[in-house]
Order: structure tokens, then C-alpha cells, then sequence
């Protein structure tokens, strides 16, 4: 598996309308990219605690599950045997973009899914846990649109 960082990218072209309307207009974008990595924070910790948002995540196989069992793991919650996943996920933001992401070599395989172990025999279904669910999308056009208003408030004030 490659060591090269994923990038999920928003899809919703209403967040990315209202975003670039503020960037053309020259505004501070920090304090909203500040936010909205907040809401990625939180709808992370929403994920891994609901055990995925809104469809739930594969079941664990039986296989997994005895082998949990056998180390006192299970029964227990997917994706979080020791909680290294779920603890390593930071955010980071700055003047123009937003950013969530673990550092963790097995993060990727978690989030998309695909083939591990030696030789690549075992298939690990995605389990994404850096996914933004439609409430998540609307609290961060609200993000923008609110700051979109206060700014323009303040500009006209100036004005």
C-alpha cells in the first residue's frame, strides 16, 4: 500500500460555490476554514462512535471477531480494538483550505477499503470514517454563509 496521503475533496458544489464567492472577494478565510475543520473533527468522532453515518459499516468477519474474542477485544467496536485510529486523527487548517487525516500506515486501507496481509490475501471492506454526511455539509454551509454576512456586514460598516 502506498505511504502517500488520501485526499477526499468535497462534493458538493453549493459548500465550493459559496467558498469561492468569499475567495474572490478577498476575505480572511481562516476563522471559517477553522470551523469547518471542526465539523470534519466532530462528524469524524460521530462516525467512529455510530460505527458509520448514515449507512453503517460492514460487520467484522467471524474470523475477526474469534480473533478478538480470543484476545479479550470483542465484543467491542469496529475499527477501534486499541483506539489508535480513532486518536490519531488531527485537523489542520490555514488562510485557504481545511484538512482532517490520521498518519497511521493502515489508516487508507480502513478508509477505501482493499487487499492486505501477507500477499495480499484478506479484503478489507471500506469502512469510511472520514465521510461528511448531508448534515455535516449543511453546518458548513452555515459556516459560510455566516461568515460570508458578517463580513459583508463589517465591509459595508466601513464603508
Amino acid at each position: 500500500m502506498s505511504e502517500e496521503p488520501i485526499e477526499i475533496k468535497f462534493d458538493k458544489q453549493e459548500v465550493i460555490d459559496k467558498i469561492l464567492e468569499l475567495a474572490k472577494r478577498g476575505e480572511n478565510l481562516r476563522p471559517l476554514m477553522k470551523n469547518i475543520a471542526g465539523v470534519f473533527a466532530d462528524s469524524t468522532e460521530d462516525n467512529f462512535a455510530e460505527e458509520g453515518r448514515p449507512d453503517k459499516w460492514t460487520e467484522l468477519s467471524q474470523v475477526t471477531k474469534d480473533l478478538r474474542k480470543e484476545t479479550g477485544n470483542w465484543p467491542g467496536q469496529i475499527l477501534q480494538v486499541s483506539g489508535q485510529l480513532a486518536s490519531s486523527i488531527t485537523t489542520y487548517y490555514d488562510d485557504d483550505s481545511a484538512i482532517i487525516g490520521s498518519n497511521l500506515k493502515y489508516a487508507a486501507i480502513h478508509q477505501l477499503g482493499g487487499q492486505a496481509g501477507r500477499n495480499k490475501k484478506v479484503t478489507i471492506p471500506a469502512r469510511p470514517y472520514l465521510k461528511l454526511t448531508d448534515d455535516d455539509y449543511a453546518e458548513i454551509l452555515d459556516n459560510v454563509e455566516k461568515h460570508l454576512i458578517k463580513n459583508t456586514s463589517r465591509n459595508e460598516q466601513i464603508f
